[in-house]
C-alpha cells in the first residue's frame, strides 16, 4: 500500500479528520429530518455501530428548524447536508451544526456561497465542497475553457473543486473537505488523484449511488478500496440504497480489509465444498449475526473440514472446523475440544463471549 497523504487537519465537531487521523467513517440519516423522533433514533442506531460521523439532509426550512432539537440529542457530529438554498445553510449554521456539505453545482452561485462562508467562518465550521458527477457548476468550466459536453467529467470536477477551493481562500477561509464522487468507478479514482496533487485538504471519499447491497457493496469496496490503497482518503461513506447501518458495517469491512481500522470482528469462513459434511452456510450466517453488537477487535473462523480447517485459520482467535456429526473449536490453531454437531454454535459462541469479556 502506498505511503497516506497527509493533509491540514479539521475539527468535525470533535473528531478529527484529517492531518494523519484515522480514517473515519460517516454515514447518513435516511428519516425524515423534519421528524426528530425518529431521525434522533437513527443517529443513535448509527451511533451504536460506529458512525463517527453523522450528515442529514436539510429539504427545507422546517428541516433546519428541527436541527436545533436534533443537535441536542445527538452525540455524535452532525453536517448539514444542503442543495439549492443557500439560507438553508445559513439556518443549519444557526441551530449548532458541526459541519456543512454544499454542492457548488446547485447552490446558486459565488455570491451564495460567500455568505454562508463567512457565517461558518464565524463558527469555526468546516465545508465540505461536495461534487457530484451529475450537478456540475458551468463557471468553472466556461473559464478553464471546458466545454459542458466535455467527456472527461473527472477533470471537470477537479476544476469546478479548485474554484470553489480558491473562493473559499480568498474569505481567509481555510476549514475546508473535498469530495469528487461519481458512480463509475474509474472517473472516481481519476478525479480524486488529481485534486490530491493540487491543494492540502482531506478527502471525504466515495462511490456515489453505488446501489443496493449486493452490488453496491462491491462498486464501493473496489473505488473506495483502490483510493486508500493509494494512500487517498481522510473519511468515507458507503452509499448504499439500504439501511445506514449497512453503509458503517461496510465501511468497517473495507478499512479492515486494509488494516486501516480494527473495529469488531472478521469472520474468516470456508466457501464450503463437496468435502464439508455439515451445514456452514447455515452455521456462518447465524455466527455472523451473533457478532453484529461485538466492538472488539477479533478473528472468528468457520470451517468445513476437520483436517484442514484449524491449519487454514491458525491465526483465528477462535474458530471451529466441522466434521460429520462432529467438529473441532480450536484457539490460533491449536485445538481445544471436539464436540456434537447440536453443539457447534452455542459451543462457539461461549469461546467467542469468553475472548470479549477479557
Amino acid at each position: 500500500m502506498m505511503p497516506r497523504r497527509i493533509s491540514k487537519a479539521i475539527q468535525i465537531g470533535g473528531v478529527t479528520v484529517g492531518g494523519g487521523a484515522p480514517v473515519v467513517v460517516q454515514s447518513m440519516t435516511k428519516t425524515d429530518t423534519r421528524d426528530v423522533k425518529a431521525t434522533v433514533r437513527q443517529i443513535k442506531q448509527l451511533a451504536e455501530v460506529g458512525c463517527e460521523i453523522v450528515r442529514i439532509a436539510v429539504p427545507d426550512a422546517e428541516a433546519a428548524r428541527a436541527l436545533v432539537d436534533i443537535k441536542k440529542q445527538a452525540k455524535v457530529p452532525l453536517v448539514a447536508d444542503i442543495h439549492f438554498d443557500y439560507r438553508l445553510a445559513l439556518a443549519s449554521l444557526e441551530a449548532g451544526v458541526d459541519g456543512l456539505r454544499l454542492n457548488p453545482g446547485n447552490i446558486g452561485g459565488p455570491g451564495k456561497v460567500k455568505k454562508v462562508a463567512l457565517a461558518a467562518k464565524e463558527r469555526s465550521v468546516p465545508i465540505r465542497i461536495g461534487l457530484n458527477a451529475g450537478s456540475l457548476p458551468s463557471e468553472a468550466l466556461a473559464q478553464a475553457g471546458l466545454p459542458k459536453t466535455n467527456t472527461n467529467i473527472a477533470d471537470r470536477m477537479v476544476v469546478s473543486a479548485l474554484e470553489q477551493i480558491e473562493l473559499l481562500e480568498s474569505l481567509d477561509f481555510d476549514l475546508i473537505k473535498v469530495s469528487l464522487k461519481a458512480f463509475d468507478v474509474p472517473t472516481t479514482i481519476a478525479a480524486y488523484r488529481s485534486i490530491a496533487e493540487k491543494m492540502p485538504y482531506p478527502l471525504h471519499i466515495g462511490i456515489t449511488e453505488a446501489g443496493t447491497p449486493r452490488t453496491g457493496v462491491i462498486r464501493s469496496s473496489v473505488g473506495i478500496g483502490t483510493l486508500l490503497w493509494l494512500g487517498l482518503g481522510d473519511t468515507i461513506r458507503v452509499s448504499l440504497t439500504a439501511s445506514p447501518m449497512e453503509e458503517v458495517f461496510a465501511a468497517y469491512e473495507i478499512l479492515k480489509s486494509l488494516d486501516l481500522r480494527r473495529r469488531g470482528p472478521v469472520l474468516v469462513s470456508c466457501p464450503t465444498c463437496g468435502r464439508a459434511e455439515a451445514d456452514v452456510v447455515k452455521l456462518a450466517q447465524e455466527v455472523e449475526k451473533r457478532l453484529q453488537k461485538i466492538t472488539k477487535p477479533i478473528k472468528v473462523a468457520v470451517m468445513g473440514c476437520v483436517v484442514n480447517g484449524p491449519g487454514e485459520a491458525k491465526d483465528a482467535d477462535v474458530g471451529i472446523a466441522c466434521g460429520k456429526g462432529k467438529g473441532v473449536i480450536f484457539k490460533k490453531g491449536k485445538k481445544l475440544a471436539t464436540i456434537e454437531e447440536k453443539d457447534f454454535l452455542s459451543a462457539l459462541l461461549k469461546e467467542i463471549e469468553s475472548i470479549t469479556k477479557n
